[in-house]
């Protein structure tokens, strides 16, 4: 019996009934190529040169293996971030055409940020490309000529809506100026979305690493994923499949490199549990939101606000292991204890925080900071990274006492005993054992 129109290829759920639809070898007629080396025949990678003064001299960056892009890569992974895999899926089960090339007609910037001196020098961004928003303007002839550049950052506009902000505007510490802050309690941004691109040398020495190292660690602990890793070292570049970061900015854009003007900044690590589900284990929410209300009101005043929020879920140590943390702190002996906060980690993943800032700034020179007047974080690892990159901070700010929700005073008392900054006392040895977070029964579920 024939199936109506609309049902054919895809079964009841409505997904695409690929395996009828499209064979393995439709979607790769041609040999597979495990990897690629340096004088193959046919390898002759567009030039790529990390830190030129201009971007005709830089190059495009050009990742894809598309059958008639793959002796023109000059970089290893994929583009996408940690998407990747699903684009992979999409043209496994015939969704999406394994040669589709985008239409980047309309998707330019909304906003003008840079150039600034720091994208032109190798040494101050590594981890992101810094002309990747400006593909299309700047590659469009490689384009023409058939090379897959796609681009790695955007940049848009939007209204943002909070309940949290319109408590705020209730309560009177935030106010509708018709411009920053909507009569109807929005807050307009500029958005910037990245995602990372490595320049390998780069990445070692801000780490203290050989390059070699380096590549060996990316190609073991990603199960072999990239072999290029081990067989191009002429390839400089690596793609890597982790989430990239959002930056929301408040005011005008260009009052972020002006010295005349004063910018107040957080830099956020992702905390799923929290910022999204309102977990009160950890003060990331209140964090975030406290720093968007103090950007808001930064530019009301005539300067401009950033907030970066980095995909680094759990200390970049991932849910699953922050869940089994969790579950670690409150079943061990005595409770959980501000003592043992770091120690159940280690335990756990071998390391109590991979978030590692050192790449951190990248994105703060990228946008031309060189000073922030006040810098809304507690953490000594971002903190230092963000100095020893070049950069001032004139006034560290941490969380109001009053926002901390109570089953989080683990974290802040164990955090201020590991060195982030408070401007209260430093807790015992004997205070963090007397600091303990309540048990799962304690409140009705």
């Amino acid at each position: 019996m024939a199936k109506d129109a609309d049902m054919q290829g895809a079964d009841a759920s409505g997904a695409p009934a690929a395996q009828d639809a499209v064979s393995h070898q439709d979607l790769y007629p041609s040999r597979v190529v495990l990897t690629t080396y340096p004088s193959q025949l046919g390898i002759d990678p567009v030039p790529l040169s990390w830190g030129a003064k201009t971007p005709a001299e830089r190059g495009p960056v050009v990742v894809s293996r598309q059958q008639d892009n793959l002796g023109r890569r000059n970089a290893i992974g994929a583009g996408g971030g940690s998407y990747c895999i699903y684009r992979a899926l999409a043209v496994a089960i015939g969704a999406l055409a394994p040669n589709h090339r985008p239409d980047f007609d309309l998707t330019e910037p909304t906003n003008t940020i840079g150039p600034f001196a720091s994208w032109l020098d190798p040494e101050k961004i590594v981890s992101l490309d810094p002309w990747g928003h400006a593909t299309v303007e700047h590659y469009s002839e490689h384009i023409k000529q058939g090379i897959d550049v796609r681009p790695s950052t955007a940049i848009t506009q939007a209204h943002i809506k909070l309940p949290e902000i319109d408590d705020a505007i209730r309560n009177g510490t935030l106010r509708c100026d018709g411009d920053i802050v909507t009569a109807g309690g929005e807050l307009k941004v500029v958005k910037v979305a990245s995602e990372p691109v490595w320049h390998l040398p780069g990445v070692a020495k801000r780490f203290g690493i050989t390059e070699a190292t380096l590549r060996r660690a990316l190609f073991e602990d990603t199960g072999g994923m990239y072999p290029e890793l081990i067989t191009r070292p002429d390839l400089k570049v690596f793609l890597p499949p982790i989430g990239g970061l959002t930056v929301y900015i408040f005011g005008d854009p260009a009052h972020i490199p002006d010295p005349t003007k004063r910018l107040t900044m957080r830099v956020h690590d992702e905390c799923n549990g929290s910022d999204v589900f309102g977990s009160d284990i950890c003060t990331c929410k209140p964090y975030l939101i406290y720093s968007i209300e103090e950007c808001a009101r930064e530019a009301q005043n005539g300067g401009v606000g950033v907030v970066v929020y980095f995909r680094k879920e759990g200390r970049a140590l991932g849910e699953v292991t922050k869940y089994l943390v969790y579950n670690a702190r409150k079943r061990q002996e005595g409770g959980d204890t501000a003592a043992n906060y770091f120690k159940r980690t280690e335990l756990v993943a071998g390391v109590k925080d991979m978030r590692f800032q050192a790449l951190m700034p990248d994105i703060l020179h990228w946008l031309g900071v060189s000073r922030i007047d006040r810098f809304i974080s507690m953490s000594n690892m971002k903190y230092e990274a963000i100095v020893d990159s070049g950069i001032e901070v004139v006034e560290r700010v941490s969380i109001p006492a009053d926002r901390m929700p109570a089953d989080s005073k683990v974290e802040i008392e164990a955090k201020i005993a590991d060195g982030y900054f408070t401007t209260g006392a430093v807790p015992t040895a004997d205070e963090l054992l007397a600091v303990k977070g309540r048990n799962w029964d304690e409140v009705p579920h």
